[in-house]
């Protein structure tokens, strides 16, 4: 049989005859201390009956197997973690390309302060000149953009908003780019006309807008001046 120490632990091979039938008191080698063993290896000790050394042995397996498992958590866990972590690494470096997929996420980017550029293009020199066509005020917008991008971009329309001095938009206008087509590193230009701009206009602000986005504002604008321009409905006295 195994007897194992209680007080240090330390392991001794005993052939069942020396025990006895009745048990017998042992003391250890190493640290001289004493306790009784059974007939069958059980132990008792100053604080009551513990288990024997077989049992001993087998609750240390079950503790390393337990310390294993555990450690084996917490590895997939740091597993899980990296990836994650990865994953949104990943999504913060290529924003723009997840905005080019998934436009509603530009909303999520903007509120946690990243700069999205769905469009990999950028504004160059714009120009804005106010002058009479007749007796028409007209505000022409020109200006350039740069596909600042690695790969060819085909060209959106550009938003002007009319802003009135509190920042307030208070006019809008779409210009589409010419060329349709923007390969990587080269410009573009762009221009548009607002006859009759609102005498409060303060500044411009300018944005890139898909031909969608620009279709369904000039369809908002339309339908509005429709409304507006026809007669009141009304009965006949």
């Amino acid at each position: 049989m195994i007897l194992t120490c209680p007080n240090c632990e330390t392991q001794y091979f005993a052939d069942e005859s020396t025990i006895g039938e009745s048990g017998r008191t042992v003391k250890c080698a190493a640290c001289d201390h004493s306790w009784f063993v059974g007939p069958e290896g059980q132990t008792q000790g100053e604080k009551g009956p513990i288990a024997g050394a077989h049992e001993a042995y087998r609750e240390k397996v079950r503790q390393r197997r337990l310390k294993a498992s555990r450690s084996a958590a917490v590895m997939a866990w740091v597993v899980v973690g990296c990836l994650f972590g990865a994953s949104i690494a990943g999504g913060v470096i290529f924003r723009d390309r997840v905005v080019e997929a998934w436009p509603q996420s530009a909303a999520t980017f903007k509120a946690v302060g990243l700069d999205v550029n769905r469009f990999g293009l950028e504004f160059l020199d714009t120009e804005a000149e106010r002058y009479f066509e007749g007796t028409t005020p007209i505000l022409e917008i020109t200006g350039q953009v740069e596909n600042v991008s690695g790969r060819e971009r085909a060209s959106p329309y550009v938003r002007v908003l009319l802003l009135d001095e509190g920042g307030d938009t208070i006019g809008e206008s779409f210009a589409p780019i010419t060329p349709e087509q923007i390969p990587p590193g080269r410009t573009a230009t762009f221009s548009t006309r607002v006859e009759n701009p609102p005498f409060e206009a303060f500044e411009l602000e300018l944005q890139f807008a898909t031909e969608s986005e620009a279709s369904q504002a000039n369809r908002s604008v339309a339908n509005a001046r429709q409304t507006s321009e026809s007669p009141a409905a009304g009965g006949v006295d």
